[in-house]
């Protein structure tokens, strides 16, 4: 392991910016999962930035995730 050396000032900055993105990658992921996978590939597949292989191991790997199992049929069907 390399050690670096940041003045103070910097790293609070650092620190201030990867919690802030941590906040949001979950609060992404809490939004996305919250809707069927259905519903979650569709909207994927209506980009079309995604090719049909991607699609379906997106939706392959949501319904075979433990949160789905665990949670899925307790999220409301769809996002207002």
């Amino acid at each position: 392991m390399v050690k670096v050396t940041l003045p103070e000032t910097e790293y609070k900055q650092l620190k201030r910016q990867a919690d802030a993105y941590k906040k949001m990658a979950t609060k992404l992921f809490e939004l996305a999962i919250k809707d069927p996978v259905e519903n979650v590939v569709e909207d994927f597949r209506r980009t079309d930035l995604y090719t049909q292989e991607f699609l379906k191991d997106l939706e392959s790997g949501l319904q075979k995730s433990s949160y789905i199992r665990n949670y899925g049929n307790k999220t409301p069907a769809k996002r207002s």
